[in-house]
């Protein structure tokens, strides 16, 4: 299958000339002003600013522009690091019936709300979509359900995750990719994580999904369901999208969707660098751990998260039971997918 973008313009580092002077001024001047900052009682403010333009640059304004999406497409919209790229293989291997091959995750899936369109195919180009046996391409977005175009021909599907391991992986992710030595303290993002500047906002994100959970052509998965049992959840989604697989074709999607086998071409979906303080090592594919937020989250900070996404889920009115009768997510999660899964048509 041709390529329309060559995936080294993914892999892209900025040269030495600039980053190794930009790193010598942070460590030197930077640094020592963030940390004086941060003695003086400032770090949420500073942090709180610098979070309205990471907003504001990488979230708002991009979208699906005029595209309606069509009985071809299956959009995979979850929250970011939520298992988007897991769910996005498994079901671009389906579509391709277990032989899915590509230099980069994004030569052959569009992902329309990233800011840097130059870098992925475009939603116009209907490449993937001819070579797929199934006639079906994969689309990402990370964008709320109010902000995806809804077709009732295409087909949705949505992954939750426990917002503590959801944290974690994108505190690594964006330090890695974006931030590197000027990534804040772990308290001080857990409370732009959960402020007005944040770029996404976990329980709206769920809620805007969760809300419309009975839309035959939406499906709602948990990651701890997928970490659970990978071939029940690769049978749903081929399912899902109306793709039925020999035996020899579904064994080839489960082998290409295991973390073992992701991880060994981590460089397929790890994304560009984004500024001169981006690891030259930054990895997409890291642990892909169900319930190991304590390797970076103390138990305050844990409960903090639980405490303030069960308020914010009350406060907008939305059903998913998250922490019932003394839950964690990953309990009440797979309840609510079976009650999603008994409830559909």
């Amino acid at each position: 299958m041709p390529a329309p973008h060559s995936p080294l313009k993914h892999q892209q580092s900025f040269p030495a000339y600039i980053r190794y002077p930009v790193l010598i001024l942070t460590y030197v001047l930077i640094k020592p002003i963030l940390w004086l900052v941060d003695k003086a009682g400032y770090s949420d403010r500073l942090w709180t600013a610098i979070g309205y333009k990471m907003r504001a640059k990488l979230v708002e304004g991009h979208d699906f522009g005029d595209y309606r999406p069509s009985q071809h497409d299956v959009v995979v919209c979850s929250f970011p690091k939520c298992g988007t790229n897991w769910t996005m293989q498994i079901a671009y291997q389906i579509a391709m019936r277990g032989r899915g091959e590509y230099g980069h995750i994004h030569e052959v899936i569009p992902w329309p709300d990233f800011a840097r369109q130059d870098l992925m195919v475009p939603l116009s180009d209907d490449a993937a979509r001819q070579a797929a046996p199934t006639g079906l391409r994969v689309i990402k977005t990370h964008l709320q359900w109010d902000r995806v175009p809804y077709t009732e021909k295409a087909r949705y599907i949505c992954v939750v995750r426990d917002p503590k391991d959801a944290f974690v992986s994108n505190y690594h992710f964006i330090r890695d990719v974006m931030l590197g030595p000027l990534m804040p303290s772990v308290a001080v993002w857990v409370r732009l994580f959960f402020s007005d500047a944040t770029p996404f906002n976990w329980s709206e994100h769920l809620h805007g999904y969760w809300q419309n959970r009975h839309l035959p052509n939406l499906l709602i998965l948990t990651f701890e369901e997928m970490k659970a049992d990978l071939p029940v959840v690769v049978h749903r989604i081929a399912e899902f999208i109306g793709v039925e697989l020999t035996d020899g074709e579904f064994d080839l999607v489960c082998e290409k969707s295991t973390f073992t086998y992701m991880k060994g071409i981590n460089e397929k979906f790890t994304p560009p660098a984004m500024s001169p303080w981006s690891s030259p090592n930054r990895q997409m594919i890291r642990k892909g751990q169900s319930g190991g937020s304590s390797e970076l989250l103390s138990a305050e900070l844990q409960q903090f998260i639980d405490t303030q996404c069960k308020a914010d889920l009350q406060r907008l009115g939305c059903a998913f039971p998250y922490g019932e009768a003394g839950e964690d997510l990953s309990v009440a999660a797979e309840h609510s997918a079976l009650a999603q899964r008994s409830a559909s048509p």
